[in-house]
């Protein structure tokens, strides 16, 4: 009964919200996803004349659409952040094996270092192999058990050892990728063994990109969060290296590449010394400076010390690697398309008047960093966690035509899901599972930031089954974005973009803020979620 009386009170609020919700406006998305994408931005990079640009052209439109500054009268809230740009990049070699390796910068290796020193050497550190890096005490799993690190180099796999099984059931929760499987935590957890380097072997599915995406994210200027310390507790080095690059170390080794692939798949796994030695050194030019992220506000009527979020990410790469001589990586769809869908959202809200809660729009720098901008939201929020309601976030909208599924990120985490579900069915669409969980992109985006200190965030997207064109479209569509366009130069405004997708998908969200801000329910992880025990532990201190 209860759950009856709950379903039919939430269909009739979705109703009532989707009668008065006003139109997003068409014109917004095009003209935002256009500007902010253009070469005068010069790819959106933090802390260069494309953030000022940026920033600039973010309050006007959202002081145009109607919101009040969300920082205590400032349209900014500064992050303070550390610029790291490498020179002199000496090639990565190995020797005391069969015959000595030597890697190329950029061609089969990306290296860089957290640490905020102007010089980085590793030099003769022995080498070990820990298959995919994990110490997970609550699975039974830890690739470095009975092996000490301190001062080696440690070779890792990307992604989780279960990645290649279908279904979501397995050790790491079979294709769908956990945090474990992220490059950020294998060297947070390399350097918590005392890792002197770490070095990921690339390897294009399991890490979701080709190695253009690598080669064009991990070199240049580099940024990082300022704080004291600097970094001094993390590898003196980190990266990735092609994997034709590691089967030749491997070679060189004695070691059978294959099998040790293979070994490191499975539980009880004991991490393997090649018997060599690495050396690499690099200079570091060291820029400290502040970005910002941009906070706007609709007050509440009511209750306004109670805040629904939403957010996307303003910048991008700035200048990369060149295509065909085109060397600004613009980033339309990511985000200049979810930067513009948070606009047209303010708007739209805006028109509809104030809501009981308050609902706030932050636009965060440095996503492409790390999440450095929500991870300095998260950790100083403006508003306290513990009165935030939950939100949804955006990285990138629909720009190939109507979907009749929907997709939720990471699903099977926070009660939003169930809120959200009435919303999608009302446009006659289905929520499906992710084409791709293996990709891990829960963890690639900022409302991980939020969720990790217990903020309910919806992600979700338009999923690949098309009213035209059907799955086959739909995929490949995806896959061409992805192997041509993501993280290069080729992520530029198209004219010919179908927003009829982005629009529906836009509504979705309009739908699920306007309820949760006109409503007095606190969302909650489920109590499976590896979040809700923060929550809880926030909610209760408020």
């Amino acid at each position: 009964m209860r759950i009856l009386f709950a379903t039919a009170v939430l269909l009739t609020s979705t109703a009532a919200v989707a009668q008065t919700a006003p139109q997003l406006s068409l014109d917004t998305l095009k003209q935002v996803t256009e500007r902010l994408s253009s070469d005068e931005f010069e790819g959106r990079a933090p802390a260069t004349a494309g953030e000022e640009k940026t920033l600039a052209y973010l309050v006007e439109r959202l002081q145009r659409a109607g919101l009040k500054p969300g920082n205590k009268g400032s349209w900014f809230q500064e992050v303070p952040l550390v610029e790291i740009t490498s020179q002199n990049v000496a090639p990565l070699t190995f020797t005391g094996g069969k015959t000595p390796v030597s890697l190329e910068y950029r061609k089969d290796l990306v290296i860089a270092t957290y640490q905020v020193t102007p010089k980085v050497q590793v030099k003769d550190s022995d080498v070990v192999f820990v298959g995919y890096g994990i110490n997970a005490p609550e699975r039974d799993w830890n690739d470095y058990a009975g092996m000490d690190v301190k001062g080696k180099t440690v070779v890792i796999l990307v992604n989780d050892p279960d990645w290649q099984t279908q279904g979501l059931r397995g050790e790491f929760g079979g294709r769908a990728m956990t945090y474990y499987g992220r490059w950020t935590y294998k060297y947070e957890e390399a350097a918590r063994q005392g890792a002197a380097a770490a070095i990921i072997i690339h390897d294009t599915e399991p890490a979701a990109y080709g190695w253009g995406v690598v080669q064009s994210s991990w070199t240049g200027p580099q940024l990082e969060q300022d704080t004291p310390g600097d970094h001094m507790d993390q590898s003196k080095a980190i990266g990735w290296i092609q994997q034709d690059a590691a089967k030749a170390l491997f070679a060189s080794a004695g070691k059978d590449y294959v099998a040790l692939i293979e070994a490191a798949k499975h539980k009880g796994f004991k991490a393997v010394p090649l018997g060599v030695k690495a050396n690499v050194s690099f200079d570091n030019t060291i820029r400290r400076q502040a970005s910002k992220n941009v906070i706007g506000i609709l007050p509440g009527s009511e209750r306004p010390d109670e805040v629904v979020l939403y957010s996307a990410h303003w910048d991008h790469l700035g200048r990369c690697d060149a295509v065909n001589g085109d060397d600004i990586c613009n980033g339309a769809l990511d985000n200049a398309s979810g930067t513009a869908g948070l606009v047209a959202l303010a708007e739209a809200h805006v028109k509809a008047g104030p809501a009981k809660r308050s609902l706030v729009f932050l636009a965060v720098t440095a996503e492409e960093s790390g999440l450095l901008g929500s991870k300095f939201y998260a950790e100083n929020p403006v508003y306290p966690l513990a009165r935030t309601v939950g939100g949804v976030n955006m990285d990138g909208v629909n720009n190939v035509g109507r979907a009749k599924d929907f997709v939720l990120v990471g699903v099977g985490k926070s009660e939003l899901e169930d809120l959200v579900k009435p919303f999608v069915a009302a446009q006659d669409r289905v929520i499906v599972p992710e084409p791709t969980p293996e990709r891990g992109y829960y963890y690639r985006s900022d409302h991980f930031s939020m969720a990790k200190l217990g903020v309910p965030m919806l992600y979700g997207e338009s999923g690949e089954d098309l009213r035209v064109g059907g799955k086959e479209a739909g995929k490949k569509a995806s896959d061409d974005y992805t192997a041509n366009r993501y993280h290069k130069p080729q992520d530029q405004y198209d004219p010919s973009w179908s927003w009829d997708g982005a629009i529906e998908d836009l509504s979705i969200f309009y739908g699920l803020g306007r309820q949760l801000a006109e409503g007095s329910n606190w969302p909650n992880w489920y109590p499976t979620a590896e979040f809700r025990a923060t929550r809880d532990k926030s909610r209760a201190g408020k």
